[in-house]
């Protein structure tokens, strides 16, 4: 009797458990269902984003690969840019070199915004708090527009001052001035394009970042020697077509991703009365997220403003040779920073959800798939180095310095795949001081002054060594970080 007792309740307990998986899965259906934008079920079961249900290994990878793809074709587009402008002149190419710090403030201000706005967009969601989600989606189109405007200032006031500041040949300042300040007047659209992708990113829909990405990439690529050398018709511009094609394609992304949020993101709604209207708490807090990392790449751009004097002090070419680098290596960690865009979310979405064991898998993997692109990296770099400076039509004394930069800097990538990786992982997290603290070390503390310190040497082979000194730095103070992150904010 006991052992038939036994045996009847088990057997009901088993159909109390079945009863209940068979409810809860057709609550996940639902919720699979509003996740990807279809209807929600009948007995209006919650939402649950795939980026909390997901195997890690695979997710990572739907939501990493379309944006690494796309981030591999912007990087080909910044060379391909690079390349027809080599075809005009050496200056051009130092003028691109000495502007690219401009450039890539920019790029700083919409990224970092962009960071602010995913990470907390993606936690609303997993807070399953959509209206705030919405909110966050609208103040972010008013902050890119304000972003805009600062930068169009700068273009019309600023562009010439900033290129005599750095050169005194009069023919690489003034290619330098006509191209940034194209970039900088019209960069409107650069500022909607990344805002846009990031709200496609916060709510899983990568793939649709990744077209938006692409259709800009691919017009600029078109257009780059259309417009540089006169072809089909259109008129010669030379340096200036390299900057029109390049925000062309930046327009044109930016208006399709304006589509694709307004007609394909059904868990966001735009609206032109709450973007003219924006919340100054939900600035603060995007802010709050998003500033150190503004400050992070702004920090590269300081960097590259000192790095590009330090060695100019040896020639123009040397400069030159920076700037190929830059442009180069953005080939390499263009991949990764696609990872990135990948993994915080799915990181700030189980953060929300108070999820441990989906975030420490998220970053068990991300720091092995970014390894192994940057061992790429680096067997290319040591292999290849004079065959990437000939695509940008180096002259013999051009190779002499190249070929030995590459293969010293390229050290430094040995170790870039775990530190950029951390990074964004501090920032998903809501901990973005501690990648600011590691940015602000490795380039302003350690690879500046390593460079200049060697460059006293008078050998500018030594130069080189600074970025892979720098980058050591920065695994040692990203280790310490991460002990203290799962010792405080993953504790639960």
């Amino acid at each position: 009797m006991k052992s038939e007792r036994k045996g009847g309740v088990s057997s009901a307990e088993q159909r109390n458990r079945r009863s209940t998986e068979l409810e809860q899965e057709k609550e996940n259906r639902a919720g699979a269902d509003m996740a990807s934008g279809a209807e929600p079920a009948a007995n209006g079961a919650e939402k649950e984003n795939r980026m909390g249900t997901e195997k890690i290994s695979s997710l990572l990878i739907r939501m990493a690969l379309p944006m690494m793809i796309s981030m591999f074709v912007q990087a080909m587009y910044n060379i391909v840019d690079s390349i027809f402008v080599s075809r005009i002149n050496e200056a051009a190419l130092t003028a691109v070199s000495i502007a690219f710090p401009v450039q890539n403030l920019m790029i700083a201000v919409a990224t970092g915004t962009g960071v602010g706005v995913n990470a907390l967009l993606s936690r609303s969601l997993g807070e399953k708090n959509p209206e705030k989600a919405s909110r966050v989606a609208n103040t972010s189109v008013f902050l890119a527009g304000i972003s805009f405007l600062a930068f169009l200032v700068f273009g019309v006031l600023g562009s010439s001052w900033f290129m005599r500041v750095q050169t005194t040949d009069t023919s690489i300042s003034q290619y330098g001035t006509v191209y940034l300040g194209i970039v900088t007047t019209l960069s409107f659209g650069l500022f909607g394009e990344i805002m846009f992708e990031r709200l496609l990113q916060s709510t899983g829909r990568t793939l649709m970042s990744m077209v938006v990405q692409l259709v800009g990439a691919v017009t600029n690529i078109i257009f780059d020697p259309i417009l540089i050398f006169g072809l089909l018709g259109f008129p010669k511009l030379g340096i200036a077509g390299a900057a029109y094609a390049t925000v062309m394609g930046q327009i044109l992304a930016m208006l399709l991703g304006l589509i694709l949020n307004l007609r394909k993101n059904p868990e966001i709604r735009l609206d032109v009365r709450q973007i003219l209207r924006p919340e100054g708490k939900q600035i603060g807090e995007i802010y709050l997220i998003g500033f150190p990392s503004i400050l992070m790449v702004s920090i590269g751009s300081v960097m590259t403003f000192f790095i590009n004097n330090i060695v100019m002090a040896f020639s123009t070419t040397a400069t030159a040779v920076v700037g190929v680098y830059f442009k180069i290596q953005s080939f390499i960690f263009m991949p990764v920073f696609g990872l990135n865009n990948g993994m915080v979310p799915i990181v700030a979405y189980n953060y929300g959800a108070r999820r441990k064991a989906r975030i420490e898998e998220t970053l068990r993997y991300a720091i092995r798939y970014a390894v192994m692109i940057m061992l790429i990296g680096f067997a290319v770099f040591e292999l290849f180095p004079a065959q990437l400076l000939g695509l940008f039509n180096a002259s013999d004394h051009m190779l002499s310095i190249g070929v030995p930069a590459l293969r010293i800097i390229c050290i430094s990538f040995l170790f870039a795949g775990y530190c950029v990786i951390l990074g964004s992982f501090f920032q998903a997290l809501g901990s973005s001081m501690y990648s600011l603290w590691v940015s602000v070390v490795r380039q302003l503390l350690v690879l500046v002054p390593s460079a200049w310190l060697l460059s006293l040497t008078g050998n500018l082979d030594m130069v080189w060594l600074a970025w892979p000194i720098a980058e050591i730095a920065s695994v040692v103070m990203s280790t310490i970080f991460l002990k203290r992150i799962r010792r405080t904010k993953l504790n639960f």
